[in-house]
Order: structure tokens, then C-alpha cells, then sequence
């Protein structure tokens, strides 16, 4: 049984890999090489990939900066005064749409069915293509637009088991299924020295998912 899993090297999707192979499933993951500023981040799923066995690793060269409109993929500078209320502008435009029609092709290449993406909707930045209904209507469409959905060989089904878990439930469950947290990378602004910022979005969101959960975030911050 066979599943493609997208793999940013975060701690999320590291989560979500780990549930993917806790459940089963010969995990192929997928990474993307996008031009993001914190491209250290795919060590850090390669390395993830790499602990949990996965079958194969594939990371996808697909350059985003050519659109830029993202502090991610353009000159624009991540904000690091606390958790942005609305759509923050580390949003990079239909990133998560982009990134799951790569993961339904594979997926039809493979002859499976099954797609885990680690997006939550509890504790996030509020990016849009991470609630549910994206999901669902992603869904929806992935089985009319491909061969093997019409010709009824396969019937894509789109995991998100972290979706509706907070940070700190996510930090439990992945302490639960020996996720290795030093091997994760979640910060959008890393220094020189790969280490994260401690003060974006993510970071502040993982380290307060830390102290929820009663634990220590075992990685290193500049800050």
C-alpha cells in the first residue's frame, strides 16, 4: 500500500510522514526545491525521509521566485514581532495547490491512492490552502482530472491527520511515534548558520507548541 507524502523537512510534515508509515504505508515523499529563503530545509527532510524508511525521496526543482509575492520566495522581510493577524505575508500564492497537483501526478504514476499533507488549521498562520475545504475541493477535482480516477482504478483520498490537532497535541503525537525533532526545520528566517530565528510565525508557533506540551525543543535558535 503506497502513499505519496509531502515532506518539507517541518516538523508538521515530519509528523505526518511518521503517522503515514505508522499506518502502513510505503511512504514516497516528496519535497520542493521552490527558491524559498529557508531552503535548509530540505536537509532536514532528507534527513526525515531518510529516518522513517522512506521508499524513495524525491525533491522537485520548481521556482517560485519568479513570481515572488511571498517574504518566502521574494526581497520582502519576514515579520518577527508575534503571530500576524490575517494572511500574513509569508503566504506564498497557491503554494499548497502547486504542490499537490505534483503530488496527484506522482500519485497517479504510481498507481496509488492515497496522499498525506501535514497542513493544520488550529495552530497556523492563517495561510488559506491549509483549511479544510481547500482540502475537499482539492480532492474533489484530483478525481476528475485524472486517468485512473475516470477509468475508476484508483480513488484519491487526501490525509490530513494533523489538521485539527493543535501544535502541542501535533509535538505529542510525534513524540509518540519517535519522531526525531532535532532532524526538523521550521524557521522561515535562519541564519547563516541554518540555526532559526526563534522570533516568525513558525518558529514562535512551534516553540510555544513546546511549552504547551511540557517539552524542550532539542534545536537550536540564534535568538
Amino acid at each position: 500500500m503506497k502513499a505519496v507524502c509531502l515532506l518539507s523537512g517541518g516538523l508538521d510534515s515530519a509528523t505526518c510522514l511518521a503517522v503515514a508509515r505508522d499506518e502502513g504505508f510505503e511512504c514516497h515523499a516528496l519535497s520542493f526545491d521552490y527558491g524559498q529563503r529557508h531552503r535548509v530545509e530540505l536537509e532536514s527532510a532528507a534527513k526525515v525521509a531518510a529516518s522513517f524508511a522512506a521508499a524513495q525521496h524525491l525533491i522537485v526543482p520548481v521556482d517560485l521566485r519568479l513570481f515572488g509575492g511571498s517574504a518566502l520566495t521574494a526581497d520582502l522581510e519576514v515579520p518577527k514581532s508575534g503571530v500576524t493577524q490575517g494572511i500574513p505575508v509569508t503566504y506564498v500564492p497557491a503554494r499548497n495547490t502547486v504542490f499537490l497537483s505534483f503530488a496527484l501526478a506522482w500519485a497517479e504514476v504510481l498507481a496509488c491512492s492515497d496522499i498525506f499533507i501535514g497542513v493544520n488549521a488550529i495552530d497556523y498562520s492563517g495561510y488559506p490552502d491549509c483549511r479544510p475545504e481547500f482540502i475537499q475541493a482539492f480532492e474533489r477535482m484530483a478525481n476528475l482530472a485524472t486517468k485512473a480516477g475516470v477509468e475508476g482504478r484508483t480513488r484519491i483520498k487526501i490525509h490530513t491527520p494533523l489538521i485539527e490537532l493543535s501544535k502541542s497535541e501535533i509535538i505529542k503525537l510525534a513524540g509518540k511515534l519517535a519522531v526525531d525533532f532535532r532532524l526538523t526545520h521550521s524557521c522561515y528566517d535562519p541564519d547563516e548558520l541554518g540555526r532559526s530565528c526563534g522570533l516568525c510565525d513558525s518558529c514562535r508557533l512551534r516553540l510555544k507548541g513546546f511549552r504547551e506540551a511540557r517539552m524542550r525543543d532539542p534545536i537550536e535558535y540564534s535568538n
